[in-house]
């Protein structure tokens, strides 16, 4: 049974308890001695471990504990760079003895899978543009198995079972009321952008059926879901004989939603549309990440450091 989850972790104090294994190396610290980092998680959220001073009996091991395993440690809890951390004096891998729940380890999002898909679906079948219609739908009918489960980060925002679908959908919401404020925008393209901009992360990340992902896939590493998305996009809108000032479109969408060079982006947003979806992305996952950290933070005090945040500590309000 699980006693400690990452949310209720208090600096200082000891603990014993489990935790999944999100990444894990052994390294080579600056006095030459063998310890090892994890990112260890459970369904509240994840924080890194160290083990120092890895005598040279224990590699073996250690070295059986792979990604994905659930693993039984004992360590203290600290802060570093105004982050917590575990400090680990003793970890060992569980067995069937250990009659775990994994509900206490697999983090979600917060709505049933197959009811945020058929919101999404139903989004795209209400489009008056039959072109843009048949894109998204054929889309998601394609990538219905894995969009059940995948993450939306490997790490970071929505980087959970089914996060992807979960972002999808509350940036549908969004720009459903955007529409409504800045009656310019056209709505189909606006939501059609915001089905298509992220759909490739299912090939740039590597994730199993429970959206934990170990890192990123070789093509996602040398091309990133923007390249992707934008040449899977073309292939499907020539196969489709979608209008060429409509593919363009969309493609630009697809590749300048992250802005700025350094984030991807080779391009900024050149017509609103496009404006808009970079900035519902945006909206959606400092939200998240701002949730994330209030999830883990009692009322009346501040958050750790969040990273994605710009390096903040997030207040959780008293009232």
């Amino acid at each position: 049974m699980k006693d400690y989850f990452v949310s209720n972790l208090k600096t200082n104090e000891e603990i014993t308890t489990y935790f999944m294994v999100k990444a894990i190396a052994l390294k080579t610290g600056s006095n030459r001695k063998t310890y090892l980092d994890l990112l260890l998680g459970d369904s509240s959220g994840e924080i890194s471990g160290k083990k120092w001073d890895i005598a040279d009996e224990e590699v073996a091991g250690l070295e059986r504990i792979k990604e994905g395993n659930i693993i039984k440690v004992r360590a203290q809890v600290t802060e570093w760079n105004g982050m917590k951390q575990l400090k680990i004096s003793r970890i060992r891998l569980t067995g069937a003895e250990d009659e775990l729940d994994l509900t206490d380890f697999v983090k979600a999002a917060p709505e049933d899978p197959e009811e945020m898909y058929q919101y999404i679906l139903g989004k795209a079948e209400s489009f008056h543009d039959d072109q843009l219609k048949a894109i998204c739908v054929r889309v998601l009918e394609e990538h219905k198995d894995k969009l059940m489960y995948y993450p939306a980060a490997a790490k970071n925002h929505h980087a959970e079972m089914a996060g992807l679908l979960w972002h999808i959908k509350r940036m549908l919401m969004l720009g459903e009321k955007a529409c409504e404020v800045y009656t310019n925008l056209d709505r189909d393209l606006l939501l059609a952008g915001v089905i298509l901009h992220d759909t490739e992360k299912m090939t740039e990340i590597l994730s199993n059926e429970l959206g934990i992902s170990p890192g990123y896939s070789f093509e996602g590493k040398m091309l990133g879901h923007l390249v992707l998305g934008v040449r899977e996009l073309d292939r499907i809108c020539v196969e489709m004989e979608i209008d060429s000032e409509k593919k363009v479109m969309l493609e630009h969408m697809m590749i300048s939603h992250h802005y700025e060079p350094e984030f991807g982006s080779p391009k900024k947003p050149l017509f609103p549309e496009a404006e808009m979806l970079h900035y519902l992305d945006m909206i959606d996952a400092k939200m998240f990440d701002m949730e994330e950290a209030l999830s883990k933070t009692q009322p009346g005090e501040f958050s750790d450091r969040v990273w994605t945040l710009d390096n903040r500590t997030i207040y959780h309000r008293k009232g």
